[in-house]
């Protein structure tokens, strides 16, 4: 199969050249044609490769899309607002705080309420990424740092995310599971908010590759939300 993409970033025939040879060894790919003048890859594939694999490949310097939705944004104008694109990342937020609060409504503290949300937090998000364990790694090492030096703490972050979960729900060592919450979230926060200072357009792996979220401060606000939450807890 063929498919046309829009590169940016291309000035020279260097550039070109530079832009061919890295797209020609992504796995996958039988042949890569670049047009400088118009700005075009053109790319034969044995099967399907995402986008994503295609950016990785390239440097900074360069920008690629493909062609056809380029062309469908031009014809029916700006792409969806980021904020409707999060919308099911509110609204799982929102069933995790009303299952929180029904929890303990009956007998109500704030403590107990926030390990509920914390461990539903991590099961609900941990099932996104079991969907698609196998492409969550690489979304997840675009932007969390341990990930991208460690690609295995990008396999293992989802039985974390369960586990952490459990011992929340259950009430078995919640000390633990707050230091634990506080470093890896710590972690990832850093590497969201550089994300996002640098401008880049990535895609957010909080929900796993299931539903393709961008990344937006609405990330940053997640994961801010659960470190206030655990180094709270930790305090009282």
């Amino acid at each position: 199969m063929e498919h046309t993409y829009t590169v940016t970033g291309m000035t020279c025939q260097g550039c070109a050249s530079s832009v061919m040879e890295k797209l020609s060894k992504v796995d996958g790919v039988r042949e890569v044609n670049v047009d400088l003048e118009q700005g075009e890859a053109k790319i034969t594939m044995k099967n399907h490769v995402p986008l994503q694999k295609f950016q990785s490949a390239l440097s900074e310097k360069y920008g690629i899309e493909e062609k056809g939705n380029h062309v469908m944004e031009m014809l029916h104008g700006q792409e969806k607002s980021k904020w409707v694109q999060l919308r099911p990342l509110f609204l799982i937020f929102a069933y995790l705080f009303s299952a929180a609060f029904l929890l303990n409504f009956k007998d109500w503290s704030i403590s107990e309420a926030m390990l509920d949300f914390m461990g539903l937090f991590y099961v609900v998000f941990s099932f996104f990424k079991f969907l698609d364990l196998k492409g969550f790694p690489e979304s997840f090492g675009m932007y969390d740092p341990l990930a991208k030096v460690l690609p295995i703490y990008g396999w293992v972050y989802p039985f974390m995310e369960l586990g952490l979960g459990i011992l929340f729900l259950m009430r078995i060592q919640i000390q633990f599971a707050l230091i634990v919450t506080v470093v890896i979230l710590g972690i990832t926060t850093l590497g969201v908010t550089k994300t996002l200072l640098d401008k880049k357009s990535i895609r957010c792996a909080c929900l796993g590759t299931a539903l393709n979220l961008p990344m937006t401060e609405a990330t940053f606000i997640e994961n801010a939300i659960m470190l206030v939450m655990a180094v709270w807890m930790l305090m009282i």
